[in-house]
């Protein structure tokens, strides 16, 4: 006993609340009526159920509720107390006292800790408990299949046991066994040559391997002083190599100065390139606008032109037929005259190649100054004033010749299909 244990054991009754006094001087002399009290107390609060007879009146009494106690808390709790240390009801029972006391004390702290956990934290997460439960359902399952098997060998038990039986009851030959036995201790004696001589060739090895890497060693020493002194000389190329170096540097500074110079100018080429693009199709664009205008503009002036013909053939008409009245013979002529023309300006109206047509084409300067109307309205004058002149000289002619006598008496019909003939080409024309 000692008095640490002492104290501790009346700390843990106090805390698990027994209700008589347990003080220090309590165990110095034996006291077997408060070491059963304590006891009883004990073995109640570990289990509550469990009817234990308190007679201690007599010394059989006694030796029964030790041994009682001491087979209820052994399968129960797993624990072994010595019945002579507590019959003997002194410091030396504290010991197996506190072993009672020491379960029922841990209990009550955990349960103690736990009611705080609860009441603190939320509740358990089944997530962080997963690999417990992996290990869990693991176990679980090897039960259930070591308990078939079990189960499947205590079947074949009966078979077993008569096989058993009938083998122990069978005399033993003694020259087989110890031919066995010999056998064996020939094997292990082979087993055991062939470990040795591999352990043999094992330190072989060994002595082969250590000598290589002191070899080693001495080569590693060898060129680490090698490149120490290597490293402490100078090459004599290392002049060079800096000029070189520096050389390299400021050209590889120019190059790239002149890549930036390049990229630059290229950059300003293509926006050049693309502004030109854009003014090149922006002067398409209105060029071909312009063309269609001056094609509507050229396609109006025809037309005009046209009626200003029509406009003159119908004057020039006008006058063949007041002519005709006074003078019946060229009247014939003329209308030939204005057949003639009339087939021209047919053919005038007719669809003219593209050719012609840029022949035909005037430009917008020339319309507004009127060179090129005014032009082509002489020529037309030239061709009709021409053309009036043979015709009067013809005329004067033939009234020559019909003062004379000598011209042609045309009759009757003749001067019919004349005049419907002029009709007609008056309104052909």
């Amino acid at each position: 006993m000692s008095y640490r244990e002492v104290r501790s054991f009346t700390e843990k009754m106090r805390s698990l609340g027994y209700p008589k006094l347990v003080s220090m001087e309590s165990f110095r002399s034996p006291n077997f009526e408060m070491v059963a009290e304590i006891l009883l107390w004990l073995v109640k609060s570990y289990d509550p159920s469990i009817d234990i007879s308190d007679d201690i009146s007599t010394e059989q009494d006694r030796i029964i509720f030790i041994k009682s106690i001491a087979s209820f808390m052994a399968p129960k709790a797993h624990i072994k107390l010595n019945t002579r240390k507590l019959y003997m009801a002194d410091g030396n029972a504290v010991r197996e006292l506190l072993k009672i006391a020491s379960i029922l004390y841990e209990a009550n702290t955990v349960e103690a800790t736990e009611s705080e956990d609860t009441a603190e934290t939320p509740a358990l997460d089944i997530s962080s408990k997963l690999a417990q439960l992996k290990i869990c359902r693991m176990l679980a399952s090897e039960i259930t299949e070591h308990g078939a098997k079990l189960y499947d060998l205590l079947g074949k038990e009966m078979e077993l046991k008569d096989i058993r039986s009938s083998v122990i009851a069978r005399p033993f030959e003694l020259r087989a066994m110890e031919s066995s036995v010999r056998e064996a201790i020939t094997k292990l004696q082979d087993q055991i040559g062939t470990t040795r001589s591999g352990l043999d060739n094992l330190g072989a090895d060994e002595t082969n391997l250590m000598s290589k890497i002191e070899k080693k060693k001495v080569e590693l020493d060898r060129a680490q002083k090698r490149l120490q002194s290597l490293q402490s000389v100078r090459p004599a190329y290392m002049d060079e190599y800096e000029r070189i170096e520096a050389d390299l540097t400021n050209l590889y500074e120019t190059y790239m100065e002149r890549f930036r110079n390049l990229t630059y100018l290229e950059q300003q080429l293509d926006e050049y390139n693309r502004q030109e693009q854009d003014k090149f199709e922006e002067t398409e664009e209105s060029l071909k606008r312009m063309q269609t205008r001056l094609r509507e503009e050229e396609l109006k002036l025809l037309k005009g032109d046209k009626e200003m013909r029509a406009v003159l053939g119908s004057s020039y008409v006008s006058e063949t037929a007041s002519a005709r009245l006074s003078r019946p013979k060229a009247a014939g002529q003329r209308s030939r005259s204005l057949r003639n023309l009339s087939d021209t300006e047919s053919e005038s109206d007719q669809p003219m190649p593209e050719d012609e047509d840029d022949d035909l084409s005037i430009s917008a300067t020339d319309i507004i100054n009127g060179d090129t109307f005014d032009d082509e309205f002489a020529g037309i004058r030239d061709e009709d004033g021409s053309n009036d002149d043979e015709e009067e000289d013809e005329e004067e002619e033939e009234d020559e010749e019909y003062e004379e006598g000598e011209g042609v008496d045309f009759g009757d019909d003749e001067r019919l299909g004349m005049d419907e003939g002029s009709e007609e080409d008056d309104n052909d024309f």
